[in-house]
Order: structure tokens, then sequence, then C-alpha cells
């Protein structure tokens, strides 16, 4: 399972004037019916902006004006594979745009506002978790960084590493969530196919009594996740020296559809996802390829490359047969008593070179240039990490610096 087996999901948080959040109830899911609306990847998803938009559309009716990404959470769990979960601000919603609100039954049993306080206790726990963090962080501190739900990297910066959890309550916290429910927030039920909310949320899609009647799901849950489509994660870190060169390093060759040609990159690897999370793998890919004990600083991107199912432009034989989500962590200032202390992985690795913009620029693909400059941009400024597709900014105009503007150049496909 290195760097595969990983569910990703996305869900959207839309406030309203009160400083409510709107929730959903899960017809088909009985231990925990409350969610965050949204859903699972796709292959076809072009990114999870583009799968957030996609399962708003289908279980509520409408596309939603998605702001900038909340928060990423990399949750693990020793009965399921590790879930990759976006969580994205929604622009507020109109009172029109309320009312054409049509929940698809198989999908939403019903939704309500919630202040931060009910949701979190009417959320399941992780989610609460994830949810309380983003409503308690300040906006300039995102994207937050979590791990099990829990603060990370940056994150630390703005929350403690583990406060207090709100009692789990469930539909308690929301009665207007009821089966069959007269208030007006919208209800439903239906069969549910077990394919909309309960990745987003964190769900186990376990059976147990919340005080509601519940569609059976479909599939047992081992069967459900073991048909659910997979991504892999690479986890690589950003040095430079005191002249602002970053550190590249040059795979050894193998033999491709242009034969055995030279291939730089940042340091780092894949994700081995049955048994560390992304901050855990850079810091053990820094050991195994350049014999460095390093702590990862801040993440400074996020980059996600969709494989061949939502971008024909993909080239499967560098990994493409499926999406592919880079974390670029920090690696901070490095001395000259440090590079000369560099070891290589020679089963892996052929050299290592302190590169300027130019020379990076000529060494690197086009995505991977427009990541390295994107992560600089964003270490020279506050905030969490850059949202990034194919090493693009994902959503220009909500935070996202454009891809290449740290060196002054526009990104080129090699």
């Amino acid at each position: 399972m290195t760097g595969r087996g990983i569910l990703a999901a996305a869900g959207v948080l839309f406030p309203d004037g009160q400083g409510r959040v709107l929730v959903v109830r899960l017809p088909y899911d009985r231990k925990h019916p409350v969610a965050i609306p949204g859903g699972g990847w796709e292959p076809a998803d072009l990114s999870p902006r583009e799968t957030a938009e996609r399962e708003i559309a289908e279980e509520l009716g409408f596309t939603p004006r998605l702001g900038s990404l909340a928060c990423v959470d990399w949750a693990m769990s020793r009965t399921r594979p590790p879930i990759v979960a976006y969580l994205y601000w929604a622009e507020p919603l109109t009172v029109e745009q309320v009312a054409a609100i049509r929940p698809d039954a198989a999908e939403v049993g019903g939704w309500v506002w919630l202040t931060a306080e009910e949701a979190g206790h009417a959320l399941p726990p992780r989610l609460s978790r994830r949810v309380t963090a983003c409503l308690r962080a300040p906006r300039t501190a995102g994207p937050l960084e979590l791990e099990d739900s829990r603060p990370a990297g940056h994150t630390l910066r703005s929350l403690p590493a583990d406060g207090p959890a709100p009692e789990y309550t469930g539909l308690a916290a929301a009665p207007g969530l009821a089966a069959g429910s007269e208030s007006g927030t919208g209800t439903g039920t239906g069969t549910g196919t077990g394919t909309g909310s309960e990745l987003a949320s964190g769900s186990d899609l376990a059976p147990g009594s919340a005080g509601v009647a519940a569609a059976e799901p479909p599939m047992d849950r081992d069967t459900y996740y073991a048909t659910r489509p997979r991504i892999r994660a690479k986890a690589r870190a950003l040095f430079t020296d005191g002249d602002g060169r970053v550190l590249l390093v040059r795979l050894r060759p193998w033999d491709g559809p242009r034969g055995r040609v030279p291939y730089w990159t940042l340091p780092g690897g894949g994700v081995e996802a049955d048994r560390e999370t992304p901050r855990m793998a850079a810091r053990r890919e820094i050991r195994e390829e350049l014999g460095w004990e390093v702590e990862p600083g801040p993440l400074l991107a996020l980059d996600w490359q969709p494989g061949v199912a939502a971008d024909p432009g993909a080239d499967p034989a560098t990994g493409r047969d499926t999406a592919v989500l880079v974390y670029v962590y920090d690696g901070g200032p490095v001395t000259a008593e440090q590079l000369s202390s560099i070891t290589l992985q020679e089963q892996e690795l052929v050299e290592w070179r302190l590169c300027g913009s130019d020379e990076a620029r000529a060494l690197l693909s086009g995505p991977s240039w427009s990541r390295v400059a994107a992560a600089l941009a964003a270490r020279a400024r506050s905030g969490g990490p850059v949202e990034l597709v194919r090493g693009r900014a994902a959503a220009p105009g909500v935070g996202n610096p454009p891809a290449g503007e740290h060196w002054g150049h526009a990104e080129r496909d090699h």
C-alpha cells in the first residue's frame, strides 16, 4: 500500500448571517446521521474543489459558489483506509438560494442551520473536531493543516494541539433534523446509495441507534470501502540555501515512453498510506534520501495531480493512472555544513544540485516548476498552504497566488 489506498472527499461549510452553519441528515447512516454537505471523490473529478461542487449539486440541487479552502485533514483508522478530506468555505446563501434547495431524498434526509456550539455536539466526533477547528481559527490562518482532525503544523499557532471535544449528542443537538419533521428546513427519507456525505464526514457507516429511522445501507462497510476509488499521496520538502537556491535531486533514470531521461524533483516520495501521515512521510523520506534528521516545517502547498479519467493530458507512465496529491513542506534554510553531510539513497537518487530560478525551471517539468514557485511564494506570506491543481492555483481570487509568481515566470510544460 506504499503511497496507495487513500480515500478522498470534499465537504462544504455554508455559513449564514447569524454565524450558523448548514448541516444535513444522512438517511442511511444510523450511527452518525448528522453531517456536513459533501461526499467522495470520483476519478472524473478534476480536483477536490470540483468534487465539492458536484456533490452539492447532486445532494442539494444547486451549484455553490465556493470560497477558500478551510482545511485539509488526513484521517487514519484501523478499520478503513486513510481519508484525506478537503473542507471549503462557501459564500453565504441568499434567501432565494435557500428557498430553491431541493435535496435528493436518497442522499439527504433533511437540513438545518446550527450554531457552532450546536454543530459541535451534533456532528460525529472526528467531523466535529474538523468543523470546530475551522470555525474557531481566524480565516487568515487557513487553510488549516489537520491530522486526525487535530491541529498540525502552522495551525498550532492558532489552535491548541488537542483542545476539549464537545460531547457528542447527535440528533439531540439538531431536533429540526428528526425524520418526519415539519419544521420547513427540508425533510425526506430515502434508500440511500451510501456514496454521499459519509466520506466527507468520516462516518464508518456502522449500524447503531441514533433515535431516528434510517434506511439500510445497500452494502456493508467493508464492501463499500473496497469499491471506492483510491488516490496516492507524496510528501516533498523545499530546502533553500542562503542565496535562495532550491535543493533538487535527480532520480535514477527508468525506461519511459521517451527513453531513459533525467528526472529532477524536490526531495521526498510516496506516503505509506497504511502507516503514516504525510508529515511523517516527509520526515522519513528526508532521512532516507539525504541522511538528515529534519522536522518538516509549515505545509506550503497542496498540489492535486488529476489522473487520466479527469485529465486526458495526464501521463500514465509517470504514475497518473489515478490522482496524486503532493504535500510540499518547508524544509527551511540549509547550511554548507548540512550540504556537505548529504548521503544520497543510491538505489533511487543519482545526484543533488542547488538551483537558481532559471536552472530549476529548465530541469523541472512544467507542473513541478509551478509547484515549487507557488511553494516559495507561500513561504513568503502568512497563512496556510496554497491549493494547486497541476501546479496552478486551484481558485484564483480566493487567496491563492498565481503559479510561478515568485520567480517572475509563467508556467511552461516540457
